[in-house]
């Protein structure tokens, strides 16, 4: 191949013709529901049964698979007001867990023992994870084991900290 081929015009645009169009790809056939096809689940109907309803369906007891997320979401509200960092990023969330019956319980930690929100703190998160649509009990359990660390960190606190490359 040359330079010159390089810069050769196709042969469609040499004879003056419009560039060809590609047709569009054929469209998949409609395929008909068969004896192991079924109707998909409706959103958010957590009684479905996997068996009936294909692999991706939840187990009647199975909690929401956003409940978590929404958890993780409201833990990003509640801050250490000595650090202007959520307490997610933070890294003093050790731990979430949700129950089939939609029972939450947070492992957390704080900075240290005496840290001045140590009485406030934990009471706090219960509250706004209790709030959470969907929980139907939160629990806090404060641990000190392992001991925090800046090394807990999240990416985006060590940047807005500006402890960048700081572990």
């Amino acid at each position: 191949m040359t330079d010159a081929d390089l810069h050769e015009p196709s042969p469609a645009r040499r004879a003056g013709e419009p560039t060809p169009r590609i047709p569009p790809a054929p469209a998949t056939p409609p395929v008909a529901p068969g004896p192991a096809a079924a109707t998909p689940a409706p959103a958010g109907d957590a009684t479905m049964s996997p068996s009936l309803f294909g692999a991706g369906a939840r187990p009647a007891d199975a909690p929401p698979p956003d409940l978590r997320e929404a958890v993780i979401d409201v833990l990003m509200t509640c801050f250490d007001p000595e650090i202007p960092v959520n307490i997610y990023d933070l890294g003093l969330i050790y731990g979430i867990d949700v129950s089939p019956e939609n029972a939450v319980t947070v492992r957390m930690t704080l900075t240290s023992p005496s840290c001045p929100v140590a009485g406030t703190l934990p009471p706090e998160v219960e509250q706004k994870v209790r709030a959470v649509p969907g929980v139907a009990s939160a629990r806090v359990e404060l641990v000190w084991e392992p001991p925090w660390g800046k090394h807990l960190l999240s990416e985006a606190a060590r940047l807005q900290l500006g402890l960048d490359g700081y572990y």
